[in-house]
């Protein structure tokens, strides 16, 4: 299946593709899919049978993975004799890579609550047992669900709160606990702006998309039957709230179903050039002069889906290469995980070539770049860069040392104003910028920016590019 600029590969991370609505039509719905670019299903077992038949669609079809489990509505089922069984299934097919659905369901009560409280914790101890992520349902019973996964210490293994009907403190307990979120159609509902306020509040690596057909069908499709190829319009309204592209969700979201669930393959090289919304950005260094505590590199060195850690920093030519035709982007941005102009006769070079073709060119710095090279750099920069984000991140060189450590001590905060007001002469449009680390002082950070006379950018902590 190919991946084209209109119809970027996504992945249905719950289906439930054996359910008898789709005995007439299985092969053509999973067809659609293919035809859709639905590069991957994961297809949920809610019970013994629709795990088997969950396992048995996965082996006859390559794009298929299956999970098994016993969902809440049927607890009293869940007898040694048939953890037994979930055990050699998930044992002994490759493609099972979860367990679930399990979880609560307070909503229904189809079974006792003390009977779905049990089945819930013996099947996350097979989970730790096998060593597979979770698939966690939850309904009306937040509080609980919680609990049990603390007390069960399902953090060993991960997983995702699917359907995710929690508010914004039980979502960032998941998150806390490791877990993913999943949203299906119903984000897409008119009424339900409290799902798409937690859609916009999540980080990127922790999102994931699905339908949960044949349930759930989003707004376009409400009142029918649902399908893995409706995935698109959820990613579509998705992209919409969180101010992205499809393309982006779709990158985001099915690296986060790979590092989860194993699902597609496992991405090569960084790129050099790599796009966000309509932007390019170039990746042109990993190193840096601050070692700033909320950097996400860190602990990984992903954006938006994109993995920049490089195995070797690439010359011009090499960049020019990547970058291709410009004239297809707002803008060209060098911003990889490390300060591009510790390589300012890179950036020069390229960014030549970048006006040549008419092409906007955004820099984004930490702003020690004349303490690094000794001498103010700005005036060569002038008529190659139309804009200059520098990173403030705090209001006095105190904090500013805290939190970014950089390399010259306190003196390179101050050395990051006197960069912003000079940058000013050689730069159409400089802008300072910081991240929203809690406890920061905004209001002084605001009043600095406005006495070094450029706009300020806040960038939400814990959501990168």
């Amino acid at each position: 299946m190919n991946e084209t600029p209109d119809l970027p590969l996504l992945i249905d991370s719950h289906a439930h593709l054996d359910h008898n609505q789709y005995d007439a039509d299985r092969d053509a719905v999973i067809v659609r899919a293919r035809n859709g670019a639905i590069s991957h299903i994961l297809t949920v077992g809610c019970d013994l049978a629709s795990s088997r038949a969950s396992v048995a669609l996965a082996q006859s079809h390559a794009d298929i993975y299956a999970s098994v489990g016993i969902h809440p509505h049927d607890a009293l089922d869940v007898t040694d004799e048939a953890l037994d069984e979930l055990r050699r299934l998930a044992q002994d097919q490759p493609k099972v890579v979860a367990i679930g659905e399990i979880g609560l369901d307070f909503y229904r009560d189809r079974a006792p609550r003390e009977s779905q409280r049990n089945a819930f914790r013996r099947q996350i101890a097979l989970a730790r047992e096998v060593q597979l992520p979770l698939i966690v349902h939850d309904r009306d019973a937040h509080a609980e669900v919680l609990a049990i996964l603390r007390e069960e210490g399902a953090d060993a293994v991960g997983g995702v709160l699917h359907c995710f009907s929690g508010d914004l403190a039980m979502a960032r307990a998941c998150l806390d606990l490791g877990f993913y979120l999943s949203f299906p159609g119903t984000v897409t509902y008119p009424a339900n702006a409290a799902a798409r306020e937690i859609v916009r509040a999540i980080p990127d690596e922790r999102l994931l998309l699905e339908t949960d057909c044949p349930y759930l069908a989003p707004q376009p499709q409400r009142g029918r039957r649902n399908e893995p190829a409706f995935v698109r319009m959820t990613a579509e309204a998705v992209a919409a709230m969180r101010g992205v592209t499809v393309a982006d969700i779709a990158r985001i979201t099915s690296r986060n179903a790979h590092t989860l669930f194993g699902l597609g393959a496992e991405e090569g090289a960084a790129p050099i050039a790599y796009r966000i919304r309509h932007s390019l950005y170039l990746n042109i260094t990993n190193r840096c002069t601050n070692s700033c505590t909320f950097c996400p590199k860190f602990s990984g060195f992903v954006v938006k889906g994109h993995q920049l850690r490089l195995h070797h920093e690439p010359t011009a030519a090499e960049v020019i290469a990547a970058i291709g035709d410009p004239t297809s982007y707002n803008e060209v941005v060098f911003c990889g995980y490390g300060e591009p102009l510790l390589r300012l006769d890179l950036v020069k070079a390229v960014a030549t070539w970048l006006k040549g073709h008419g092409v906007k060119v955004r820099i984004n710095s930490d702003g020690q770049a004349n303490l690094v090279h000794g001498r103010d750099i700005l005036p060569e920069l002038a008529g190659l860069v139309d804009t200059l984000s520098v990173s403030l991140n705090a209001a006095d060189a105190a904090t500013y040392q805290q939190l970014c450590h950089s390399r010259f001590g306190e003196a390179g905060y101050e050395g990051i104003k006197a960069f912003i007001r000079a940058a000013q002469v050689h730069i159409p449009e400089v802008v300072a910028s910081i991240v929203t680390v809690p406890g920061l002082d905004l209001a002084a950070c605001r009043r600095v920016a406005s006495e070094l006379g450029v706009p300020l950018r806040e960038r939400e902590y814990d959501n990168v590019g």
